[in-house]
């Protein structure tokens, strides 16, 4: 059966993919701009800083991108076939459990999240995770004939994906906590809207809030950042530095900013200006115009992504797409509020944009699936199966 595409899907697919490019230029532009200085400890110039920097994340999001375009192009129907899925899941599984295993991970400011590839490239194995266990659950609730039946039945549908699940976000939580509590939210409304009966969810509830309560408490600076979102002025030199520096950056840029890389907080006074708190910088730089200009973006992608799961093909489709755009539009909220003092600080960058390879990477990976559910929207009947 020929495919064919109608002009609502076209712009659907073709509107993901420019929002998802023009946040990634942004993120080159920003991080370009933050590396001006790093500070009077660095043994590179700031000129060397800059070009390596700069160099670095044109790489990330031109690979991105490269990822997105040839996503977009595979059949999405590709990721439902089950040795796809358990295949991803077990590497995830596998790589986060080495990241516990000595030699084999990077460590940064205390948590142990990457894994060194030949002493060159780090990579951070959470960000596939939360890709692998988005497919792995639309897979799990649409599969068979029963379709989104699958999750109400508790020992042969909710309990076996709630176990994987939770072992992956175990894993995750161990070092990064935010990333833990954001992929708990994604699949919780992912089993919801999969069919799941609300006992089950309550039921599953108790041991998770128990888990990532552990969680919380097994790592004294989470504790810390939690009384500091209290009351960041408790603490002003530490846990409620960083906050207070954001904050600072976004009132000083007002809402015109102080132009392209002439923001101050960036030179050693915000904490991780290139990464988790580059909306600040965005504000700083650009105002207040300019921050909303990027919650536009994703405000706009949040919208195509609706969009593409009302229109998709199948269940699968719609399931994929509706926890791959919760997926992001989550971890922008969550970036967001935690940089403007709205919640507690986690660790998150802001998707697209921030540095890094990837998170760069496999955020632009869920694009470019997300491209391929809305290019083929209606191309056939949902019952139909085409070639994957």
């Amino acid at each position: 059966m020929h495919e064919v595409q109608s002009r609502p899907s076209e712009d659907t697919r073709v509107g993901l993919m420019a929002i998802a490019a023009t946040l990634m230029a942004i993120g080159v532009v920003l991080v370009f701009s933050t590396y001006a200085a790093r500070g009077p400890a660095s043994p590179d110039p700031p000129s060397a800083g800059r070009i390596g920097a700069f160099a670095k994340q044109v790489t990330f999001a031109v690979c991105g991108f490269a990822a997105m375009v040839g996503l977009a192009a595979v059949h999405y129907r590709f990721w439902r076939r089950p040795w796809v899925v358990l295949s991803l899941m077990t590497l995830s599984l596998g790589l986060l459990m080495l990241v516990m295993a000595p030699g084999f991970s990077q460590s940064r400011q205390g948590a142990r999240r990457w894994l060194s590839v030949a002493g060159m490239v780090s990579f951070q194995p959470s960000e596939l995770a939360k890709l692998a266990a988005v497919v792995f659950l639309s897979w799990w609730a649409t599969r068979g004939r029963r379709g989104a039946a699958t999750l109400r039945r508790l020992a042969t549908g909710f309990l076996p994906a709630a176990a994987v699940l939770g072992l992956v976000i175990g894993l995750i939580g161990l070092e990064d906590f935010g990333t833990a509590a954001l992929l708990s939210l994604v699949v919780g409304c992912m089993l919801l809207v999969g069919g799941s009966r609300i006992w089950h969810l309550l039921l599953a509830a108790l041991p998770a809030a128990a888990a990532l309560g552990y969680l919380l408490v097994s790592r004294p600076y989470r504790l810390e950042r939690l009384r500091a979102f209290g009351d960041i002025w408790s603490d002003p030199r530490g846990s409620g530095y960083h906050v207070i520096q954001s904050l600072c950056a976004i009132a000083s840029g007002g809402w015109w900013g102080k132009g392209l890389g002439l923001g101050v907080q960036k030179y050693g006074y915000l904490p991780a200006a290139h990464n988790d708190f580059i909306f600040a910088i965005i504000c700083e730089e650009l105002g207040g115009v300019g921050g909303l200009a990027v919650i536009g973006l994703f405000a706009a992608l949040l919208v195509l992504g609706a969009r593409t799961m009302r229109r998709a093909a199948d269940d699968f489709g719609r399931m994929l797409a509706f926890g791959l755009t919760l997926l992001i539009a989550l971890q922008a909220a969550m970036n967001i509020a935690v940089v403007t003092g709205l919640a507690p600080a986690k660790g998150i960058g802001l998707p697209l944009v921030s540095a890094g390879g990837s998170g760069v990477l496999f955020m632009a990976a869920a694009v470019g699936l997300l491209a391929s559910i809305a290019r083929r929207a209606g191309a056939f009947p949902a019952s139909d199966s085409p070639p994957a």
